[in-house]
């Protein structure tokens, strides 16, 4: 069967100019475009939109999204598999999380007690699994398992005054790094301020610490893209920075 935009749009529930803007961008051409110049979809445009959308669902960026389904080597049913895990691990969060509320709701009406840590229990599984989702393999091939657990577990067993203080310790890495960067300078006070304020953040996490693995992470968010889209979101080149004041900091590079 054929669509036109419109006819699309209505079934997949999106505006046409957002159709206008994927076949702009390259992510999503039409099959072909008719006599009276509209934009006409086959089955394998159906089928790709709908591996666009899910992959937008799971929070993932455009820029991401296409070079995934345009990659030659891209694989369809592979691609729905790992959306099936995806969504079951945000069910397992959701479960989390609601039974979190129903155990608040019934210790706020009497029905039981509930300790400070257990209020907040649903928020750092979610974080764990959210991080297992995104970067567990890596992390697992990299560390090993035993490295991975040691630390789902620290932060797990986390009391809500030091969670709140790693909430608040992440922010002021994010600040003081933004600041640097300005600098252009790894090297600078600045720079190093953000570097070691890296180093505390980390402690929250890791069994234990050292200038290597400090260096050899920050070198990863370097070569893995997912994490230098995460620091060059707002500012590109700070994944760079980043990475070269941890290595100044660390005596990685003098």
């Amino acid at each position: 069967m054929e669509y036109t935009v419109q006819k699309l749009g209505r079934l997949a529930g999106i505006s046409t100019r957002t159709l206008r803007f994927y076949d702009e961008i390259g992510i999503l051409k039409p099959a072909r475009t008719n006599s009276s110049g509209y934009r006409i979809y086959g089955q394998a445009e159906v089928d790709k939109l709908q591996q666009i959308l899910f992959y937008r669902e799971l929070g993932v960026n455009l820029d991401q999204i296409k070079a995934i389904v345009t990659d030659p080597s891209f694989d369809g049913a592979a691609a729905l598999r790992q959306h099936r895990d995806r969504l079951l691990d945000k069910r397992k969060q959701l479960d989390a999380l609601i039974g979190n509320v129903e155990r608040t709701i019934a210790s706020a009406e009497g029905r039981t007690d509930m300790s400070d840590q257990e209020k907040f229990e649903g928020f750092k599984q979610r974080m764990i699994d959210e991080n297992e989702q995104k970067y567990g393999k890596e992390a697992r091939e990299k560390y090993g398992d035993d490295a991975v657990n040691k630390s789902n577990a620290k932060l797990k067993g986390m009391s809500q005054e030091r969670h709140e203080r790693l909430n608040r310790l992440t922010q002021e890495v994010k600040d003081t790094l933004a600041d640097a960067f300005r600098t252009g300078d790894p090297a600078s006070e600045l720079a190093q301020k953000a570097a070691d304020l890296h180093r505390q953040w980390l402690t929250f996490h890791w069994d234990g610490y050292s200038k290597e693995a400090h260096a050899n992470l920050a070198q990863m968010y370097v070569d893995d893209e997912r994490f230098t889209a995460y620091y060059d979101e707002k500012q590109p080149g700070t994944a760079v920075f980043l990475r070269d004041a941890v290595h100044i900091y660390t005596g990685a590079r003098g």
